[in-house]
Parts: structure tokens; sequence; C-alpha cells
């Protein structure tokens, strides 16, 4: 197989998150390409844009763009066309639809999607949130929660409470423990419950690179993966099935989390909640005569 290596230049007026996620999404279906990004990120003058003009001339590959400055937009096609390389505005079909659509010319001003609003301050408390109510801690605020996560150790509670956090969504998460007392309050949440269950050697192999960190931080140096009930193979099984007949007598939807990505089990748990949503509007609205 022919590994084809490329440069590929990300250049945005923002955080370049838009080009990144597109980069991510698009180049992942090339199996025999090498890619070299480049990223340039914030470009708001032309000063800033010369060093990117540099960067394309001395690394020559194909250009995705969102800068909407029109003057640094000309620049930047420019330098492109003189090296022959392929340049593509992503946000223009997008933006040509819309003022076509709306009536109304685009204001081509950089990062307005970064605006100090309402809805960022709400990502704001809500990661502060997520902060104070993980794995278990502050159980009283839970009746403050949008979503609540229930699974055993080590199956990806944290980071999708993070995730979701980051749009705008309070989410709790409460670790499911054999043979110790059940998790108080989650009887009476007004929000969803939503379990995370992995298959039980994907979660093995998670608990012995985790005891394996933890070893190595400790002055010994050393942990026996095999010495707890952690990652015996039987145990772990028994805990799974446990804390899944836990959430299934309660009525509580479950996700395999074991080849999904934490973006994947955000969209699902987004899917969950609007679903409980949906069933409490259904449930309020008024029965015909």
């Amino acid at each position: 197989m022919n590994i084809q290596r490329i440069n590929l230049h990300l250049v945005s007026d923002a955080t370049g998150e838009t080009l990144n996620a597109i980069a991510r999404a698009t180049t992942a279906q090339f199996e025999q390409a090498q890619i070299a990004y480049h990223r340039w990120s914030l470009i708001r003058t032309r000063f800033q844009l010369h060093r990117v003009l540099e960067g394309i001339e001395h690394e020559p590959g194909p250009v995705l763009s969102t800068l909407v400055d029109r003057a640094l937009r000309a620049d930047l096609e420019t330098t492109c066309r003189r090296l022959n390389v392929s340049i593509v505005n992503v946000l223009d079909p997008v933006m040509n639809l819309l003022q076509d659509y709306i009536g109304e010319q685009a204001s081509a001003r950089p990062g307005r999607q970064y605006v100090l609003n309402a809805d960022y301050f709400q990502r704001i408390d809500a990661m502060h949130y997520v902060l104070a109510h993980d794995d278990g801690q502050s159980q009283p605020g839970l009746a403050e929660a949008d979503v609540v996560l229930v699974g055993v150790s080590r199956s990806s509670k944290t980071p999708t409470c993070f995730y979701l956090a980051n749009r705008g969504i309070k989410a709790a998460n409460v670790p499911l423990v054999p043979n110790l007392p059940e998790p108080p309050g989650l009887d009476d949440v007004q929000c969803p419950v939503i379990g995370l269950t992995l298959e039980s050697h994907a979660l093995i192999d998670i608990r012995r690179h985790r005891l394996r960190l933890i070893g190595s931080a400790t002055a010994g140096g050393v942990v026996r993966a095999n010495s707890t009930d952690y990652v015996d193979e039987e145990a772990v099984k028994a805990e799974l099935l446990w804390a899944r007949r836990f959430c299934t007598r309660r009525g509580w939807p479950v996700i395999d989390v074991t080849r999904r990505s934490i973006e994947e089990t955000a969209a699902t748990v987004l899917q969950l909640m609007e679903a409980w949503h949906e069933r409490r509007r259904a449930a309020a609205a008024p029965k015909p005569a």
C-alpha cells in the first residue's frame, strides 16, 4: 500500500473548530493518505495572513478556509492561484444559501459565533455543574440536572458529561457499585436517567490501563493487574449484569459504549433526552373529549 503524504492547511479567523471538525470527518475516509495538518487560527490582519502565506508556499498543499474578511480572502486566493494550490472556502455554500433564503447580506464579521451571550454563560454554568456533580458528588444537586448518567466505574460517564456540558447541558453522573447501598435520590430526579455499559473485555482493558497509571504514579511503581476483583473477568461480568438489571428495573435506557466515541455516546444521550421530553409533553397534553 502506497502511503501518500499531503499538507492540509486550515485557515480560520476564529478558533478553527469548524475546520478541525470538517477535516476530521473527511480525512478519516482516506486510508492511503498521511495528512500533515497546518492549523492557522485567529487570522484577522494582513500581518497574520502573511505568516500563513509563507507557510503555504514553504509546504504547499490544499487549503480549507473559513475567512470571512473579503480583503484577506482575496489575498489568500491570489497566493493559492499563484502556487497552483487548491482552496475551498467551506462556509460559502451555506452562507450563499442562507443569504438567498433570508434576503440579507451576511455581515462578514469574524468570530461572531463566540460572543459572550446567554448561551455562552449557560455552557460555563454547565461545566461548573459537571465538576461539582462528578462521580456521585453533591447528591442534593441532582434536582438541577438536565440528565443523569449512571454506570459502573470507567464506563465513560465523566468525559460524556463534560462533552454534554459544552452543549450547555447540566449532566451529573453517579457510579453504580454492587454490594453498596443504592445511590440516593435517583428515583426522585425530574430528568432522564441513562445507563452506560460496555463489554466486559473492553472494560477490563480500560481498568488495567488505569491500574498501571496509578501504579506508575506511586513510589513502588508496580500494580498487579489481576490482584483485584476490579479486573477479574467473572467479577466484572457479574458487575455489568447487576448494573444493567439495576437500570432495567427502573425503566432507564442503557447505551452500550463499547464501540462508540464520546461524541457518538453524547449524541445518543441527546436523542434519548428528547424522547423523554416528548413522552412528558404527550402525557401532559389535554386528552380530546
